[in-house]
């Protein structure tokens, strides 16, 4: 009895075009997800659309959410695609001139710092002593002009392209548990009694993340990594720079932005958050370790 060659499963096979379900297809509309063939793909500014979406018309594809169009990690596309860097420079610039105009108790209340007083006085102020708001509040505070006006430029450089690439949702936690990594990096390695501030850490995570979105658009690589070399040097041969922040930052922007930007399309928001949650259970359990060991 002669028998049929078995065709591969159907699991296995490519979608059908949505218009012509009989052409099998490995492309998607970049707006509602639905398979097209070439005959049917409009080109657009970022991939291609299917006819419905490209005279903008909702067919009868997935859910209107779901025919959003979507920055490059799957965030919403918004209309000023810089809006949160600039409001990030804003309260950093606000910050400064809030050390520059109120007494000194505000910048003391605002700098990240172990422990202080030292022995033999009894500590009453910094991270050990409960005081865990520093470690963020430490993130928006300058108290030098070049300080300020260094972290901004970087941040407006930076940070544009990562708005733009992430969305805001994604591109504000990225920049928040940066800050926060390179913050809980400085608290467990720098002197308790050390005061330290500024925005570098949270920096220092959008180089990691442009980073990752550069091999993401499989872009050349040697600028960035050119100028990250450059700021290391500066890390690592200025005096009065806090290096475990640049670093802190550094590697937990690297990993947020590599879980953002990589992330399969099925599991996207699970992965992406995921790294992110990953990265504060780290946070938390180095600062509980650091008080441990100061108290």
């Amino acid at each position: 009895m002669d028998h049929a060659a078995a065709g591969p499963p159907d699991a296995q096979s490519l979608p059908g075009c949505y218009r012509h379900p009989d052409r099998e297809t490995g492309i998607r509309c970049t707006r509602c997800e639905r398979p097209i063939c070439t005959d049917c793909m409009v080109n657009a500014s970022v991939g291609f659309h299917c006819p419905d979406c490209a005279a903008g018309r909702s067919g009868s594809g997935p859910a209107p959410a779901a025919s959003r169009p979507r920055t490059l990690a799957g965030g919403t596309i918004a209309a000023d695609p810089h809006l949160l860097t600039k409001i990030l420079i804003g309260i950093n610039a606000a910050v400064f001139i809030a050390v520059q105009a109120l007494p000194s108790s505000f910048l003391s209340d605002m700098v990240l710092i172990g422990r202080w007083p030292p022995a033999p006085f009894v500590p009453t102020e910094g991270v050990a002593e409960g005081e865990w708001y520093r470690l963020v509040t430490s993130m928006f505070t300058h108290e030098e002009i070049w300080h300020i006006g260094f972290n901004m430029i970087s941040l407006w450089f930076l940070g544009g392209p990562l708005e733009a690439a992430l969305g805001r949702a994604r591109y504000l936690t990225l920049y928040l548990v940066s800050g926060l990594a390179g913050s809980a990096l400085t608290y467990l390695l720098a002197s308790p009694t050390t005061a330290t501030l500024g925005a570098s850490g949270a920096v220092f995570g959008l180089f990691g993340a442009t980073a990752a979105l550069v091999r993401r658009l499989n872009a050349d690589m040697r600028p960035v990594v050119i100028l990250l070399a450059i700021n290391l040097v500066f890390t690592f041969t200025w005096a009065n720079i806090a290096w475990q922040a640049h670093i802190g930052g550094l590697v937990a922007g690297g990993v947020i932005g590599f879980a953002m930007l990589h992330a399969p399309r099925e599991r996207r928001t699970l992965v992406q958050y995921g790294a992110c949650a990953l990265v504060l259970v780290v946070i938390v359990g180095l600062t509980l370790l650091r008080s441990a060991q100061l108290t």
